[in-house]
Formats: structure tokens, sequence, C-alpha cells
């Protein structure tokens, strides 16, 4: 599960993503703000930014529309805003 402290009204993460898993999960918490996440989705008309925003909200159990991909659209490394 994604382990981000709810205390603030937003908050910015780093992510890194990996296309072509079998399962889309965490593959690893490299700090408070920092994860490399695993995708099934491939980067394909936007699917694998689609499924990476349903499962950030589903992990952090708030609506898809807090959360936003600010940087890195059409690359591995991605800026996330969520608001809570």
């Amino acid at each position: 599960m994604l382990e981000i402290f709810k205390d603030e009204k937003k908050k910015i993460i780093k992510v890194k993503v990996f296309i072509g898993s079998s399962k889309t999960k965490i593959r690893k918490k490299i700090s408070e703000n920092s994860f490399e996440i695993d995708l099934k989705a491939k980067p394909e008309q936007g699917k694998a930014n689609e499924e990476l925003i349903k499962f950030i909200s589903r992990e952090l159990e708030i609506n898809s529309g807090h959360v936003k991909i600010i940087k890195g659209f059409k690359e591995r490394n991605k800026l996330i805003k969520i608001n809570f």
C-alpha cells in the first residue's frame, strides 16, 4: 500500500514506472515521497498513465480526480500531485 501521510492538503510524489508487468503493484518504496511502480498497461494512448492514476487513487482511497500527473507524461519518471 502507498504510505503517504494525509495531514497535508496536497503532496507531490516521484514515481518511476515499469511497463509490461503481469500485475500493477508497488515495486519499491524509495523514500516517503518516491516510489517504483509496476504497471500492467502498455504505454499506448495514455493507458499506462490512466492505470497509474487509478492505482494511486485506489491505494490512497481517494477520488481519481485528486491525482494528477504534473510532469513526465511520456516518460518513465513522473511527478504526481495528490490533493487530499
